[in-house]
């Protein structure tokens, strides 16, 4: 009985292993793959930028920062299974390492329908119908999918881009001195006291004549 429980647990860690292992060549993979999407959406956004284009460059970035956080969560999820798969009482931790295997199939196949080829990356620039019917359909899946530090670096990722397009804002020299028309603004209540003070103590320390 001892023997036959012993073969059982290694052979459920094995299986988990496995299956992790499996999960990390997928998502190496699609690492190298969505590494040439990601290339082609930043260079999207500046040609967007040049003419000036903000929506349509914007909505390549949060797609691209999309993109980058689902291989960030699997990546990051597979290291905590490998983590627990490794500890010695595996069998107390065995539904929580199944749990987390068939999350990281779920996010592989969300992974793996964003792929959607080059094909899909270039319809970010098309004027067309249909392009313009993917652009909003890309928009609306993004919605609630980026947290807000992902919108934050998306907004900086923007304007660095804008500024390698665009160049620096050149903001106007600040005005020197007041503008025609304006008036020196009248004394202030302190200013006048001591300034009435001064006149006090002068006629106090005149000779008379």
């Amino acid at each position: 009985m001892g023997n036959s429980n012993s073969s059982n647990k290694i052979s459920a860690q094995d299986r988990a292993i496995l299956d992790m292992k499996n999960q990390r060549d997928k998502l190496h993979q699609y690492q190298k793959r969505i590494t040439v999407l990601t290339d082609r959406e930043t260079a999207i956004a500046k040609e967007c930028l040049a003419r000036n284009d903000r929506k349509r460059a914007l909505l390549a970035l949060r797609r691209k920062k999309y993109q980058e956080s689902l291989l960030a969560k699997t990546d990051a999820q597979l290291a905590q299974l490998e983590q627990l798969t490794s500890q010695v009482e595996f069998a107390l931790v065995q539904k929580d390492v199944l749990f987390g295997l068939q999350q990281g199939t779920q996010v592989l196949n969300t992974i793996h329908k964003e792929m959607g080829g080059i094909e899909g990356v270039e319809k970010l620039l098309g004027e067309n119908e249909e392009a313009r019917a993917y652009q909003e359909e890309v928009s609306q899946m993004l919605a609630g999918h980026l947290s807000n530090q992902d919108e934050d670096e998306v907004e900086d990722e923007l304007e660095t881009l804008r500024q390698e397009v665009q160049g620096p804002v050149s903001l106007p020299d600040a005005p020197i001195g007041l503008p025609p028309g304006a008036e020196q603004e009248p004394e202030s209540d302190l200013a006048k006291q001591k300034a009435r003070a001064r006149a006090r103590a002068r006629e106090r320390t005149a000779v008379p004549a």
